[in-house]
């Protein structure tokens, strides 16, 4: 690893020796998991395969006294293949998606705010009120909290408790587009004054992008269109569980806006079925080998989760395991999972990645609250668990489209 410095009367580049490369990667480690080091297994493992690094090299040369010098930094690459990193070559296709998409915010930031009289078309009012008039039509109506609580009142388990509560969230996430819609409708009418919380909701759903009013609730990187019919499609899981006062077969784990609270209560229902502490009890992953549509009855223990993502891997059905992800592949679909309680695990064999779970892309999380959702063991297969380390392989519960 070379750093710049000074040599006398020219500049160098020294090759770092075992004491400061050894600094340089505590320091690289805990710049990379943040405050957030000690929330993830994922952070962790990290920081110990950084810690890792061979830190053989000493010496110092100097560019402007030596062609040796300059030989040596001239052959090193302008930039390093995932591979050099234990990274997979999609991590590279992930990394200049990730720069496109910031470079057309940059641009969609810089387009005019106003639109000249004589402009020929429809104006930026008339299309965003074309925007309300469809986000109206197709958000779901509200679930009945009050008729739901009254049909669960005889059997206050954990998991109707967890249902009330995310009733009670998206109704108030419907609630609050309901009226910011009106809100801005008149605003752009002129009936009322375009404050500066409806003028931001304007730009964002003129740009197709989620108000921020809105995305309070949960996080997502969706667009306005994805996160609408993304938002329908967890109000009707939870609406189909009201009316017919049973928890589904398959859980949705992304159409919680919490979780963890759900996983816990998951664990408070075995504690309770079984009489044990619910300190004592810790998760069993079991990947499914049959389709979803065989799968008619929820298990004894547990629950069934569908619908996670996997990052920076691929899934082989057929042994259970870890593969390499195809090329161009980011993510792939996990078959369903059943989470089961199980009192006093012993510590998983030799063989299994302790794969991170996130909320949503962004693994850092968002809105003032973490991403981590829980810890997967997943069977690493033909290579070591820290292949999938260097890899970032984690299990997602929402993509960004």
């Amino acid at each position: 690893m070379f750093i710049p410095a000074d040599a006398g009367e020219g500049k160098g580049l020294v090759v770092m020796s075992p004491s400061l490369r050894k600094t340089c990667n505590n320091l690289y480690a805990l710049y990379h998991a943040g405050e957030k080091a000690t929330n993830t297994p994922c952070n962790l493992n990290v920081i110990r395969l950084i810690l890792e690094i061979d830190t053989s090299c000493t010496g110092t040369v100097l560019l402007s006294h030596s062609y040796k010098g300059r030989q040596t930094t001239s052959e090193v690459p302008p930039k390093r293949h995932p591979e050099v990193f234990g990274q997979h070559s999609n991590a590279d296709i992930a990394s200049q998606i990730a720069e496109t998409r910031k470079l057309f915010d940059t641009l969609l930031s810089l387009q005019p705010q106003v639109t000249s009289s004589s402009a020929a078309g429809p104006s930026r009012e008339d299309k965003v009120l074309d925007l309300l008039a469809d986000i109206r039509g197709k958000i779901p109506a509200m679930i009945d909290y009050e008729g739901t609580r009254s049909l669960l009142q005889d059997s206050p388990s954990p998991l109707n408790v967890v249902l009330l509560q995310e009733i009670q969230r998206y109704n108030s996430l419907l609630d609050t587009i309901i009226s910011s819609l009106a809100e801005l409708e008149k605003g752009i009418k002129g009936l009322v004054v375009m404050s500066p919380s409806l003028e931001e909701t304007f730009n964002y759903i003129y740009d197709a992008r989620v108000p921020p009013l809105w995305e309070k609730a949960y996080p997502s990187l969706k667009p306005l269109a994805a996160w609408t019919r993304d938002l329908c499609q967890r109000v009707n899981q939870f609406a189909h569980w009201a009316v017919t006062a049973q928890p589904p077969t398959l859980f949705w784990l992304s159409a919680f806006t919490f979780p963890n609270g759900f996983l816990t209560a998951v664990l408070q229902s075995s504690a309770r079925q079984h009489n044990i502490s619910v300190d004592t009890l810790s998760w069993e992953f079991i990947v499914s080998t049959v389709d979803d549509s065989n799968l008619l009855y929820p298990p004894k223990d547990g629950v069934f989760i569908r619908g996670l993502y996997l990052e920076g891997a691929g899934w082989d059905k057929k042994n259970s395991c870890l593969v390499e992800a195809e090329p161009m592949q980011m993510v792939c679909p996990i078959p369903t999972i059943h989470f089961k309680p199980v009192e006093n695990r012993k510590k998983a064999a030799k063989g299994v990645y302790l794969c991170p779970c996130y909320y949503f892309p962004v693994r850092s999380g968002g809105a003032g609250r973490p991403s981590f959702v829980v810890g997967v063991e997943l069977k690493s297969g033909a290579v070591t668990p820290d292949h999938w380390i260097k890899r970032g392989t984690a299990l997602l519960l929402s993509l960004d489209n």
